[in-house]
Order: C-alpha cells, then sequence, then structure tokens
C-alpha cells in the first residue's frame, strides 16, 4: 500500500528541527523514507547487505549536507537524488541506468496495435488484452498472482524496474521520477508503458496459459 504524503508544512517543520540536529525529527524522516530508500537502493546493488549500506551513507549525506538543503526541490527528491547517486557510484552496484533509451525489442507485438494513419484510434488496441474472467479483482487479489507480478517486475530491465517500481509500487509523479532518476518525461514514459506491458504479457500468460 502507497503511503499517504505528508502535508508540506509538517515535512519543512521536520526539517526545521533536523537542522538543529533533533533526533526525534530524525527517527521520523527515516520511519517514512527507510522502506522506499532500500527497495530503489536493492535496484542498484548486488545483495541487501550493500543496499543497507548505500541507504546508511544516504542519511550520512542528509546528516553533513542538510544546511546546504534550499528547498528548491521537494526534501524527498533531494533525499532520492543523494541515494540514486551513491549507488550508482559503489563499487558494489549492479547494471545502472544506461538502458534508459531501451531500444531493444516491443514489449509488446506491433501487430495487437492499430496502425499511426489509422483514422479513428492511431496506436490503439487492435487485438487487445485477452480478458481475465468475471471476476478480475479477485484474481489479481490472489497471492499466487501478486507473485507473478513481483517476479514480473523483478525481471524487468533495470531503468524499466526503477520507474515501474516508483510509479506504480510506491505511488511517485512522473515528475518525482524524472527529477530523481534524471531521465526525461519521454524516456519516464517509454520506460513506463514498455516495463508495464511487459507485466500484463506475464499476467495474460499466467491467466490465460492456452
Amino acid at each position: 500500500m502507497v503511503r499517504r504524503p505528508s502535508s508540506p508544512e509538517d515535512e519543512r517543520a521536520l526539517i526545521d528541527a533536523l537542522r538543529r540536529r533533533d533526533e526525534a525529527a530524525f527517527a521520523e524522516l527515516v520511519r517514512r523514507y527507510a522502506g522506499p530508500m532500500l527497495r530503489l537502493a536493492r535496484m542498484y546493488a548486488r545483495s541487501a547487505a550493500v543496499a543497507e549500506e548505500v541507504v546508511q551513507e544516504t542519511w550520512l549525506g542528509v546528516l553533513q549536507g542538510i544546511e546546504r538543503f534550499e528547498a528548491r526541490s521537494s526534501f524527498k527528491t533531494w533525499l532520492f537524488r543523494i541515494l540514486v547517486n551513491r549507488a550508482r557510484t559503489t563499487p558494489f552496484s549492479a547494471v545502472g541506468m544506461e538502458d534508459a533509451d531501451d531500444v531493444g525489442e516491443p514489449a509488446v507485438a506491433i501487430e495487437r496495435f492499430r496502425p499511426a494513419g489509422d483514422p479513428v484510434a492511431p496506436f490503439h488496441w487492435g487485438a487487445p488484452p485477452r480478458s481475465w474472467g468475471d471476476s478480475p479483482e479477485q484474481q489479481l487479489l490472489s497471492q499466487e498472482t501478486m507473485d507473478v507480478v513481483a517476479r514480473a517486475i523483478a525481471a524487468l530491465a533495470p531503468a524499466q524496474r526503477a520507474v515501474v517500481t516508483l510509479r506504480d509500487v510506491e505511488g511517485w509523479t512522473a515528475e518525482e521520477v524524472c527529477n530523481v532518476l534524471e531521465i526525461s518525461d519521454t524516456n519516464q514514459r517509454v520506460l513506463l508503458h514498455r516495463g508495464r506491458s511487459r507485466i500484463r504479457a506475464a499476467l495474460e500468460r499466467h491467466l490465460d496459459p492456452n
């Protein structure tokens, strides 16, 4: 479940308290962000231990740099940009975001879409995804199906995995993802579409193997 965002006023108060080295404010920020930070770090790190070290180094960077935080972006954007920079430079990082342009094969066969010159709905589904039955909500909520989704996300290329996780699991906006991962809005949309399409294809195979 995506955590409901705190109010800007509440976060500003926490940042002001952190500048005064208030331990309770630091603990609250850790409580809010530690989980998403670890999940994002794990996309870059080759092990859980390395991911945890990246998170610790990020918090150290926050404490060392909080006086220089000018709030030109949100604290969350600043925090996660530090995390990504630390994760990318760790000696034990996994493959980074070099596949951001994702020039590989299409996620869904092109013949399933209407052509560019279609007078009704260019680029829309021509052969739409198969029906998942009369009760898709029950199927999607089943543990088995959610395991399929988790495996499909884990199997995505790193850039797709990061964008899909931040948008669809963590509930980030497109702007936040672009700012933290330092990719264009066009790349963000392409990566999200291709990642979601691959997950959809995995679900189709699981729910309708024939």
